[in-house]
């Protein structure tokens, strides 16, 4: 049986949590003396209000939830902070559309950095900080919120932590997951904030450095500018993100351990050790192409190429130029980094290199058995044996994968999106990337895209984010039986 009260007043503690944000930026706005606070006051009105309204209305409910009700409530999470969250563009009138305003919010909060607008730069300082925080809250989880939330009705955050990803990295650093969410949270913060001050030291000023700590720390891409990170002109800033995006592409425990100086368990990782193999080799491979095939020197090849491989690696989508100028080959190669993703655990999207590797060794292990077919062949991950049902989670995972990319292509090709652009849509939103191929690569905005394309794309981001079962569990008839 779903405890749907429970959930309910769970989500209206979580939208006056985001009416708090609203008051943050209409502060934003104040200060630049613009009148868009006045769309984040009705913002806040009516979020307020749909907020007080649950927790009344959903009061008695039971005070444990199960498993089930941890899929649900993350689930209903995300749509209703995504829902609330575009009201500001929208009250305002610079997003006049409902159908590009929830792209747009939905965008955010699930990291993913596309955008249908086509002038960033014309949206006032209040907007513009509200669109980076959905990068910042969506890159932390709105889950580490349902953590802080449901001690309150004595109900383990492990169902709603669960539920948020199906990973295989489950590795605790403390064994009360609400301490360890506590321990990110200050650890995601204490990162954001090192990466202002460096960016200030850089050349930005305070706001956009702020802005674009927000979206490098939750890996989403929103700049300030409409040419993303290229608007700025600096190589030191390039570096400074690339070095920033490479950090929060790693499993935050392992960060969590590196501070505690643990740093032989975490140098040990195979999946940190691929990931960083994987940014090495794709950088020197595209910089020497770049090299050869380009006006670019040596050093601008390798910084354009760091850049390039980091921002799609982690699915963070900012920019320093246009990669669909550059050899084909290239096109090729970040197409494979944008599949791949970074580290589970981090706030990345992608397939996580954790899932690569598990794949890796299974095929590996196929090969031997045909030579050797009554071997045990273990797969072994940090020196750990792998369950059968870890094993065939993560194969189920990539066949959906599979499917989700191939049936998605076909509906956008058939909504008269191109070849190319449905190829790069789709990746790009089922990983939270946020740049494309073709005429949605980092050069245009996804505005082209026909609304229905839109809302596919949207849900898509939703499914990527929550990766894939966690949506997909509810549209099933065994999730709705009572027992």
């Amino acid at each position: 049986m779903i405890h749907l009260k429970t959930i309910l007043r769970i989500i209206g503690i979580l939208l006056m949590l985001e009416t708090i944000l609203f008051l943050l930026c209409s502060f934003i706005s104040l200060y630049y003396g613009e009148n868009d606070c006045i769309s984040f006051w009705k913002s806040m009105g009516i979020t307020a209000g749909a907020g007080i309204l649950l927790i009344l209305m959903n009061k008695g409910g039971e005070r444990e939830l199960t498993k089930r009700d941890g899929y649900l409530l993350v689930s209903l999470a995300w749509l209703a902070f995504s829902f609330f969250g575009m009201l500001p563009f929208y009250i305002s009138g610079y997003i006049p559309n409902i159908t590009n305003a929830f792209f747009e919010t939905m965008s955010g909060f699930t990291s993913t950095g596309a955008s249908i607008l086509d002038n960033v730069e014309a949206l006032p300082h209040g907007l513009l900080f509200w669109r980076s925080m959905t990068n910042w809250v969506g890159g932390l989880g709105i889950i580490m919120f349902t953590i802080a939330v449901l001690p309150i009705f004595g109900v383990s955050g492990l169902l709603a932590s669960s539920a948020e990803s199906s990973s295989p990295a489950r590795s605790k650093i403390h064994p009360r997951i609400g301490i360890t969410a506590k321990w990110i949270c200050s650890l995601y913060t204490g990162i954001t904030v090192v990466l202002v001050v460096l960016l200030m030291l850089g050349g930005m000023d305070c706001f956009d450095s702020i802005c674009h700590a927000f979206a490098t720390t939750g890996t989403g891409g929103f700049s300030t500018k409409q040419a993303s990170v290229a608007h700025f002109n600096s190589p030191y800033i390039e570096y400074v993100i690339s070095i920033f995006m490479y950090i929060c592409g790693i499993n935050f425990t392992l960060l969590l351990m590196l501070a505690s100086r643990k740093a032989k368990k975490v140098v040990k990782d195979i999946e940190l050790r691929w990931y960083t193999g994987s940014v090495i080799f794709f950088t020197l491979t595209i910089a020497i192409i770049l090299y050869g095939n380009t006006q670019m020197g040596i050093e601008e090849s390798f910084r354009k190429a760091l850049f390039q491989v980091m921002t799609l690696h982690t699915s963070t989508g900012f920019t320093t130029g246009d990669y669909m100028l550059w050899p084909s080959i290239t096109w090729g190669l970040l197409t494979v980094v944008m599949i791949v993703g970074a580290c589970a655990g981090s706030t990345s999207g992608g397939l996580k290199c954790i899932r690569v590797v598990i794949l890796l060794k299974v095929l590996k292990n196929e090969f031997k058995r045909l030579l050797h077919p009554n071997a045990v062949l273990p797969v072994r991950i940090n020196e750990q044996v792998l369950l059968p049902s870890t094993i065939s989670a993560i194969l189920s995972f990539s066949v959906l994968y599979l499917l989700i990319f191939i049936i998605s292509t076909l509906l956008l090709m058939g909504m008269g999106v191109g070849f190319t652009e449905s190829i790069g849509c789709v990746i790009s939103s089922m990983g939270n990337m946020g740049l494309g191929l073709g005429d949605i690569g980092p050069a245009y905005s996804w505005n082209v895209l026909p609304d229905m394309a839109k809302w596919l794309s949207s849900f898509l981001m939703l499914l990527g984010r929550l990766e894939f079962f966690t949506i997909l569990l509810l549209f099933t008839s065994e999730f709705w039986k009572k027992n």
